[in-house]
């Protein structure tokens, strides 16, 4: 049997319209249409992005603070990036929490964190056999976006949350990566004219993105296509959207999904 290299599990998967449900109904629960902000866990100890909900879906998960011991920053927006609950997860260990930052990010110094500047299209080592390499992603540029792509046992698995299309530097580093999973920043719907096309995407943009990424080897027919950092306002309810992105070979994430890779 082939070893799976990646255990994976989103602990958001919304953009910024979050619901007010989360307050309520839905404050000790996960749900597939009130969403938390995006975030995801890998293998029980790589965490991508801490934004203003990471320590209640790290409670509702039943995943201890302490056992992170990397933590990767997409951009800086608050959804992503919050300094308070990212001082809660370091302050609950012994050991520094390593944060991974673009280089050009401005980042005060938290108590308990080592950071790593990472330099886009550099590939680096994350202990276990596991490399990550930062790639720039079409997203606000203040903010110093990021997409990541994660390595190990030669699997190789893409995250693009937040972000539009890909960028021609980032399109040309990852031709011929024969992916294994592509999580897709999908935050508009089903529809066209969106204004925020340069700096997200709709399922129409993904649906003219697939068939070029597969002409560049970047994914193949094996490939699991994961659409994330779902705004709902912008879209249909899940079970309905779900059934859209099977008509391109595409899965919608929701909170709580744990897979395999």
């Amino acid at each position: 049997m082939c070893e799976k290299a990646f255990d994976i599990k989103f602990l958001g998967t919304c953009a910024c319209d979050f619901s007010s449900k989360l307050e309520t109904e839905f404050k000790n629960s996960f749900d597939k249409d009130a969403r938390r902000a995006s975030a995801v866990l890998i293998n029980g100890n790589y965490l991508v992005d801490a934004g203003v909900h990471i320590i209640d879906s790290l409670r509702i998960a039943d995943i201890n603070a302490r056992d992170i011991t990397d933590l990767f920053i997409t951009h800086m927006h608050s959804d992503h990036f919050d300094i308070k609950n990212i001082s809660i997860i370091a302050n609950e260990k012994k050991e520094p929490l390593r944060l991974y930052i673009r280089e050009d990010a401005m980042l005060d110094a938290i108590p308990n964190v080592t950071v790593i500047r990472m330099k886009p299209y550099q590939k680096y080592s994350a202990g276990t056999g596991l490399f990550v390499t930062s790639l720039k992603a079409n997203h606000d540029p203040e903010t110093a976006p990021s997409h990541f792509l994660f390595e190990k046992n030669g699997i190789k698995i893409f995250y693009g949350c937040d972000g539009a299309w890909l960028l021609n530097e980032t399109y040309n580093y990852l031709k011929g990566a024969q992916l294994s999973l592509a999580v897709l920043d999908c935050t508009v719907g089903d529809y066209e004219g969106d204004w925020r096309m340069a700096e997200h995407n709709s399922i129409p943009m993904i649906r003219l993105m697939l068939p070029s990424l597969m002409s560049a080897k970047i994914i193949n027919n094996e490939t699991k296509i994961y659409l994330s950092h779902i705004a709902p306002s912008l879209h249909k309810s899940h079970k309905e959207t779900e059934l859209i992105a099977k008509e391109f070979g595409a899965f919608v994430s929701y909170d709580g999904l744990d897979m395999e890779v």
